[in-house]
């Protein structure tokens, strides 16, 4: 079969199930959910919950020692388009108490044997081709702008990001392209990897159908996007530390999102 026949086939499938229409209101149920869903079982997340605070600071770490300090906002800020994989057993978690079905680490750790987990490896596997991208986008940008002025250390660095031309034009035009990314990251993963935990097979079908949801949705789709950012963004502001509560509960929240969005059809 033809890439492109294959492609009609997982486009044609889209009729099997049905796009709900968002309301803002279904993001403060989906972020009261989650946050009901952590509360309700914080002992489960004593590994989970320090797997982004301790990723950030090895990075940080990592490029300050190895002279990369232009590219630290990139790689930490850009970690959030591979972290989306990283929710999946929390999902489960979330889909669990959903059914009224017991929960503990034994179940979470059955996820390695799901049906689904190769499609979840594919649509990895994606997230992590834009996070590549995104450094050597990050990267360009920055010799394009404040490379030209050879800035040598950190200092060096902040002071010339905020009181030059070019430093302005990096942050500008970086947070512009870095906003795509994850725009692209979101509406590729928000959907399709809660669909590949709930028996959804083909990751490109389940991609494809995140898309159709988003676009569906946009306008609270690009308010969820916003949240997320803000609350990510607070969550960094104490050494990382707030990210051990403020991601599960963004995970969870984002299958109950897609409980609201995605519907099998009766």
């Amino acid at each position: 079969m033809s890439a492109f026949a294959e492609s009609e086939g997982v486009y044609a499938e889209l009729h099997d199930l049905h796009v709900g229409r968002l309301e803002m209101r279904d993001i403060r149920t989906a972020l009261a959910k989650g946050l009901a869903d952590f509360s309700a079982i914080p002992s489960h997340y004593i590994v989970l919950a320090v797997i982004y605070p301790a990723i950030g600071a090895l990075m940080f770490r990592a490029a300050a020692g190895a002279d990369m300090f232009m590219m630290l906002f990139p790689i930490i800020s850009g970690f959030a388009l591979v972290g989306p994989v990283a929710a999946i057993g929390l999902f489960e978690i979330s889909r669990r108490r959903e059914m009224g079905e017991d929960v503990s680490w034994r179940h979470v750790a059955s996820l390695l044997h799901a049906p689904g987990r190769r499609g979840i490896l594919v649509v990895a596997l994606v997230l992590a081709i834009l996070y590549a991208a995104w450094l050597i986008a990050a990267h360009l940008i920055y010799e394009a702008t404040l490379g030209k002025l050879a800035p040598d250390g950190m200092g060096a660095f902040a002071g010339l990001l905020f009181s030059t031309g070019e430093g302005w034009t990096l942050i500008l035009l970086g947070n512009a392209v870095g906003a795509g990314f994850a725009l692209v990251a979101m509406v590729l993963s928000v959907f399709s990897l809660p669909m590949l935990l709930d028996g959804e097979h083909n990751p490109l079908r389940a991609m494809a159908i995140s898309v159709r949801a988003c676009a569906a949705n946009w306008p609270v789709m690009l308010s969820w996007g916003v949240v997320v950012a803000v609350i990510v963004a607070v969550a960094c502001i104490p050494a990382f530390a707030g990210l051990a509560v403020a991601l599960p509960v963004l995970a969870h929240a984002t299958w109950h999102l897609y409980r609201r969005a995605i519907r099998h059809e009766d």
